[in-house]
């Protein structure tokens, strides 16, 4: 189905989110199909997302993904879809380059998505009209077609407002939401409060989707979404520079620790894992004292400080978990996983134990340690097998990994870390890492990062840990 809107903002913290989510649990509940995706790196609003719509939501991302792949990721994706819906990060003409050409605007003209702004009109009136008609002149390519009013003073100030955007902008109000209680989602230092997090998330997204329902003209928002053609994605010349598929039966039994401590995994990057050979094993860290017979680990990110005294009266765990990977598990962490495989974390005065594989202490403190975009060159200590089409690249070329990072928590002893008794597995050509130079720390079969890596065609990860873990079994 072509059907699509894209969700997006003048300024950042206009009530996006919550607006997406109340509009994919509406939807959902006139009996649609929903598809979302979230643009930029994010695991937060995507769980939110995902549990609105009951089907996984999917990030794409300029930085770490190539435009045909986004494509290619949205086509097969929606496809099946009655609508989907994308929600967009920051403004809309907010992004890293002076040509905006990774912007949300950039990904609705790549996928020809027709805009609804979400506006904060908090105290305005009559200065509304210049600003939708300022983001209409600036990218003439950019299909602005409807508006949603945002915390509204009351009906009086919506109808001021419908009144001066009639008058001066061709640009219809498909929705006035009023200050509303139930658009209220908690904040932490990483954002929205997880939704797994929340105890009331179900009840909140159905609040949510009542709130959106009284207050914007779904019919006219689904309207707008029918007025697409057919995803550029579809094309052929798209479609073949997908690379081979081949999925290949489970053969390496793959333990993943998920509970609300961690969270953080991309659900391609699990399908990719899948597709590699992997038969993916949960385990609850904060509540299972046993680890499973597997023959690899993984251990995405989250929030571990929230959680450290559950993780640290979880002895049997850690135990085993310290055991396999000292007896040479392969292991992969990011994030969280890092802070997990540490001695311990301090938070908040407080110090808990953790399972103690890699030698330092986790400071956490007030202020982000490392925070957006990384750019990451592998060293000659990477343990994974480098794949193929890395040594189709030009000569004299070093392939760089594109990935992100978001961490308050650095390494205690971090000043030590690039001595000749450890080994890192990545040089840090932009970004923080674990010491502003390297990441990837390795001990015996763990690479544990800072890095979020996303599986993506320049950067098949999945496939590579996977194969790795295979080497090691085989062996």
């Amino acid at each position: 189905m072509s059907s699509r809107i894209f969700i997006s903002a003048a300024l950042k913290s206009s009530g996006k989110t919550t607006v997406s989510i109340g509009l994919c649990a509406a939807f959902k509940q006139r009996g649609l199909t929903v598809q979302s995706f979230k643009k930029g790196p994010d695991y937060i609003d995507p769980y939110w997302l995902t549990q609105a719509t009951g089907r996984d939501c999917y990030n794409l991302d300029f930085y770490t993904m190539q435009r045909n792949e986004i494509l290619s990721l949205m086509h097969d994706k929606s496809v099946a879809a009655d609508i989907s819906l994308i929600e967009g990060n920051k403004g809309l003409y907010d992004g890293l380059d002076l040509d905006g050409s990774n912007s949300n605007a950039a990904l609705a003209t790549l996928t020809e998505t027709p805009v609804i702004l979400v506006l904060n009109a908090r105290g305005m009136t009559r200065g509304i009209a210049p600003l939708i008609l300022g983001y209409q002149a600036f990218d003439k390519k950019v299909n602005i077609k409807g508006v949603i009013l945002n915390r509204l003073g009351g009906s009086r100030h919506e109808s001021k407002l419908r009144n001066v955007i009639e008058h001066y902008t061709d640009v219809e109000v498909v929705g006035a939401i009023h200050n509303d209680q139930r658009f209220d989602i908690d904040e932490r230092h990483l954002g929205l409060v997880p939704g797994h997090e929340d105890p009331f998330c179900t009840e909140k997204i159905n609040l949510l989707a009542e709130a959106v329902t009284d207050q914007v003209n779904l019919d006219a928002v689904i309207g707008i979404a029918r007025q697409t053609s057919a995803l550029p994605a579809a094309s052929a010349d798209i479609q073949n520079t997908h690379p081979a598929k081949h999925i290949k039966q489970p053969d390496i039994k793959l333990g993943l620790l998920r509970c609300s401590a961690f969270g953080f995994y991309y659900p391609d990057d699990l399908q990719a894992l899948e597709a590699a050979g992997a038969d993916i094993i949960e385990v609850d860290p904060c509540h299972e004292s046993e680890l499973p017979d597997v023959d690899a680990l993984f251990i995405g990110g989250g929030f571990p400080e929230t959680h450290m005294d559950e993780l640290e009266a979880n002895t049997g765990l850690r135990s085993a978990i310290k055991n396999a990977i000292d007896n040479g598990l392969p292991a992969y962490a990011e994030c969280g996983g890092l802070m997990y495989l540490a001695r311990s974390i301090k938070w908040n005065k407080n110090q808990c134990q953790m399972v103690g594989c890699i030698d330092t202490d986790i400071i956490m403190e007030k202020t982000p340690q490392g925070r957006g975009y990384v750019q990451l060159q592998e060293t000659e200590y990477s343990p994974w097998p480098k794949p193929e089409s890395w040594n189709n690249e030009p000569a004299g070329e070093t392939h760089l990994i594109n990935a992100h990072e978001f961490h308050y928590s650095r390494f205690s002893n971090s000043g030590n870390n690039t001595d000749k008794n450890v080994q890192f597995a990545f040089k840090v050509k932009r970004g923080t890492g674990i010491n502003g130079k390297f990441d990837g720390y390795i001990y015996k079969n763990l690479l544990a990062n800072y890095t979020h890596q996303r599986n993506t065609w320049n950067n098949p990860w999945a496939e590579r840990f996977i194969k790795f873990a295979r080497s090691v079994k085989t062996s």
